[in-house]
Formats: C-alpha cells, sequence, structure tokens
C-alpha cells in the first residue's frame, strides 16, 4: 500500500511540474482562435464548457482500458505500478497532449494529416488505413463484449439474446455518430466518466479501510505471472502492451482530435489532454492495487471467485463485493457503457479522419451518411465474423493490444519531427526518448510473442536494446541533419 501512495503522489506531481514543463515547450496562445472558433459548424467544431470537454476526453481515451489493462498486468507485480507513473507522466500525457495541441494547431485535423504533415505522404496514407482499420475493430469489439454482458443479465445469454443488444448498441453507435457532438456525447459522458471516477474513489477508500498486504515494489520486480496462471510473458516487452490506456495508447491520439475542435483557449490543452491522462493514470492504479489485493492477498476468495478469473469478471466480483448494490451498478456502467461509449467515439473520429483525406464537409448531413453507412457495413461484417466464429476473431483481437502501440509509435515520432523543426533545443527528447522505447517494445512483441513470429523471449531483451538504439540513433540523427542545415542556411 505504500507504494500506491508514493505513485499517486508521484502522478500529481507529474501534473502539476512536468506538464507545465511541457505546456511552456509547446508555448500555447490564448489569442490565437481556435478550430472550435474559426471553423465553427455546429456539427463536430462546437465550442463546449471546459469541464465537460475534460469528462469527455477522459470517457473518449479510457473507457474500459485503465481497468482491464490494469488487471491483467497487476499479474507481472510491482512492476505494473512503475510503468503505469513512468509511462503515463512522461510518454502517455506527454502523447495526448501534444498530439492534441498539434490538432488544435492545424485546424482539428485528424491523426493521420498530424502525421503526413511531419512524417511525408507515404506514410500518411499507410497510417490512415491502419488507424480506420484498428477503430473499425475497436468498435466492432465495443458493441459484442458488452452485448455479452448485458445477453446475461438480461436474457438466457443465447445466441439470439446477445444479437439483440447488438442490434441495439449498433443503433446508437449510427445516431451518436451522425449527431452533432453536444447532443448525444456531450450530455451523457460526463455521467459515465463520473462513474468511472467515482467506482475509482471508493475503490479507494476500500483499499485504505482493508489496507491489504500486496506486493511492494521493494519486494522485487520480477515476474510474478507463473504464481497465477500466467506463463510465457516476460515482462519486457508484454507488460508494456498490456497496460496500455493507463500508460500510452495509440488510440488516445485518434481521440484527441475530438476534444481539439471543442476547446475555446488553447491553454486549456494542459488541463483536457495531459490532465485526462493523469486521472486515467490514477484509475489505472487503483485497479492494479485492487488486483494485486484480487490475485496474491486472498482477495479473490473473499469475493467468492479465484485467480484464474477474467477481468470483466474481477471487475463484478469485487465492486459487488466491496459496494454493494451501488457497486453492482458502477460495475454495469463500467464494464458496459464505458466500452460503448469508447466504440462510438471510436466510429466517430473514423468518419472525421475519411472526411479530413477526402475533404468532404460535415456539416452535410448527406456527406455524413456517405461515410458512415459503409463504415458501419464494414463493422457488421466484422461482428457477424465475431458471433458466426468467435475464435477467428479472438486471433485478431489479440493483435490488438499490439496495433494499439504501434500507432503510438507513429505519433511519438512525428511529435519528435515537429519539435525538431521547431528549433525548440533539446525539448525533442520530451518525445524522442518515448518513442524510441515504444518503438523498441513494439517490434520485440511482434517478434517474440506467440501470436507474431515466436522467436525465442529469451532474446526479448537483446532485441529491445537493439532497436531502442536505432531507433535512438535515428532520432539524433535528424536532429543534427536539422541543425546542419539551418548552419548551412546562415
Amino acid at each position: 500500500m505504500i507504494s500506491l501512495i508514493l505513485c499517486i503522489i508521484a502522478l500529481i506531481l507529474g501534473y502539476l511540474l512536468y506538464a507545465r514543463f511541457v505546456e511552456r515547450v509547446f508555448a500555447p496562445e490564448s489569442n490565437r482562435p481556435t478550430p472550435a472558433i474559426s471553423k465553427a459548424d455546429g456539427v463536430d467544431y462546437v465550442v463546449m464548457p471546459t469541464w465537460k470537454v475534460f469528462m469527455i476526453q477522459f470517457l473518449n481515451i479510457a473507457g474500459t482500458g485503465p481497468i482491464f489493462g490494469a488487471i491483467m498486468g497487476a499479474k507481472f507485480g510491482p512492476s505494473a505500478y512503475l510503468w503505469i507513473v513512468l509511462g503515463c507522466i512522461f510518454a502517455g500525457a506527454v502523447h495526448d497532449y501534444l498530439s492534441g495541441m498539434l490538432s488544435v494547431r492545424h485546424g482539428g485535423v485528424g491523426l493521420p494529416e498530424i502525421i503526413g504533415i511531419y512524417l511525408g505522404k507515404g506514410i500518411k496514407n499507410v497510417t490512415l488505413i491502419f488507424t480506420v482499420l484498428l477503430l473499425v475493430l475497436v468498435a466492432a469489439v465495443f458493441v459484442y463484449s458488452p452485448a455479452i454482458i448485458l445477453g446475461d443479465m438480461a436474457g438466457d445469454g443465447s445466441t439470439k439474446a446477445i444479437m439483440i443488444w447488438v442490434a441495439i448498441i449498433f443503433v446508437y453507435y449510427f445516431i451518436a455518430t451522425m449527431l452533432p457532438i453536444d447532443k448525444i456525447i456531450g450530455k451523457i459522458y460526463p455521467i459515465f466518466a463520473f462513474a468511472l471516477i467515482f467506482m475509482a474513489i471508493a475503490l479507494l477508500v476500500g483499499l485504505f479501510t482493508k489496507w491489504p498486504s500486496i506486493p511492494e515494489i521493494w519486494d522485487g520486480l520480477g515476474n510474478r505471472g507463473p504464481s497465477v496462471g500466467v506463463t510465457g510473458q516476460p515482462i519486457f516487452p508484454c507488460l508494456f502492451i498490456t497496460i496500455a490506456c493507463g500508460a500510452i495508447s495509440g488510440f488516445h491520439a485518434t481521440q484527441s482530435p475530438l476534444m481539439a475542435r471543442c476547446l475555446k483557449d488553447e491553454k486549456l490543452g494542459r488541463p483536457v489532454f495531459y490532465g485526462s491522462m493523469i486521472t486515467e493514470g490514477l484509475v489505472a492504479l487503483v485497479w492494479a492495487a485492487v488486483s494485486s489485493y484480487f490475485f496474491f492477498d486472498g482477495g479473490a476468495a473473499e469475493c467468492g471467485s479465484d485467480i484464474t478469473a477474467a477481468a470483466p469478471a474481477v471487475v463484478t466480483s469485487v465492486s459487488k463485493t466491496w459496494l454493494g448494490l451501488l457497486g453492482g451498478i458502477l460495475a454495469v456502467l463500467g464494464v458496459v457503457a464505458a466500452p460503448i461509449t469508447s466504440g462510438d467515439t471510436a466510429l466517430r473520429s473514423s468518419r472525421l479522419i475519411i472526411a479530413d483525406f477526402l475533404k468532404m464537409d460535415q456539416k452535410v448531413i448527406g456527406n455524413r451518411l456517405l461515410i458512415s453507412v459503409p463504415l458501419f457495413v464494414v463493422t457488421g461484417l466484422l461482428l457477424w465474423f465475431n458471433i458466426a466464429d468467435s475464435s477467428g476473431f479472438n486471433t485478431i483481437w489479440r493483435y490488438f493490444g499490439w496495433a494499439n502501440q504501434t500507432l503510438a509509435v507513429f505519433t511519438l515520432w512525428a511529435i519528435t519531427i515537429y519539435l525538431i523543426s521547431e528549433k525548440k533545443g533539446m525539448s525533442y527528447l520530451i518525445s524522442g526518448i518515448p518513442a524510441a522505447f515504444m518503438t523498441a517494445v513494439s517490434i520485440t512483441f511482434i517478434l517474440v510473442d506467440k501470436v507474431g513470429f515466436g522467436i525465442n523471449p529469451a532474446t526479448a531483451p537483446w532485441i529491445g536494446l537493439a532497436t531502442f538504439s536505432i531507433a535512438a540513433a535515428v532520432i539524433s540523427g535528424l536532429k543534427m541533419r536539422h541543425d546542419n542545415k539551418l548552419k548551412d542556411n546562415k
């Protein structure tokens, strides 16, 4: 529990100190009109109150990510705490803030457009396809997983019951994707975001009341997975893929432009983008601690479960046992409403990314339909494949964690090029170091994991070190080349 307290303090200090440093590097300007003002269209570019923008951004990037990821990551032991804290402060929050602010500076454009500006048209096109496929996959999964839970709760869990809920959620997705952002998303998201935060606070109070004997950081950072039946997953790189949304996630950079189109002042970027990531890190920390109690200190037995329980079962059993009826309600909000709200914004982001590429005005409802209908057809086909042959879809799902972090790699490299090109001294290191590290994580994972090339996991540290060194050398070379060009132009 002492480790948890220290980590919470570290996250808060990270926001109070490091966030201000990152903000000074970017240098937001209050007198510069934001896209919400300069491009107001009443649909996607809409000025909203700052507190509401924060709550929507938090729920957009969170969903069940900081819950499920932290539960699975806790099996690695106390090293999960360090990754959440260090990853969140120095990688995830920097990634979210600068990608969000670059969107603000470039008129609210989506992630592929940002990457195209700084990494070139070829990489932009690859990223566009990669991003849209990832977002459609997110939407499909976040229809199906809550439909299963609702089918069990309100029906007999049969395929027919699941299909009914899939249809209901799918209709909601379409409505939320088509309507102006302040009509549905702006009204109900803050409520669900509050529920997630309230749940985390309630569980934190429960932890302090129980004060369980959970593993501390100084007890050792070795992999504790084998003690709870998780084998063949080395901490590097698997921990850094398992805990994504609580530390760094490429999915966030697809969501930040949604709120970049609703900010009324550039200086609000720090509390909205950086602050949302820190808040998500705090939620992840709480669930990592709760899960440590569940797996390593008898919490599973207390909750009437066992240490082999899947993440949704851990959420439901812990919430009901610790929080009673209210906990049950919050659990439903956490494992049902949260993924649904992440799914609809995933499709909305897809619509806007494609619209940016095709230069289609989204104020015209016909243009929204032209993009949205094909998106929903593809999502529907993925859903049908999932229901008809879940084993095939589950194989695709195992790649999601890797794809998510790979997208973060593209974003961090684009941010690094921006910082180099803006002649901001050594400031490029604030994204350059995370870019090199996440490049090493992403490449190492796909090489050694069984869903990738299956190379001997014992080689992971060496592959990671070599990849990090190469990436760092490339970034250093880009900086030197830029500096030499400046000298030649004088």
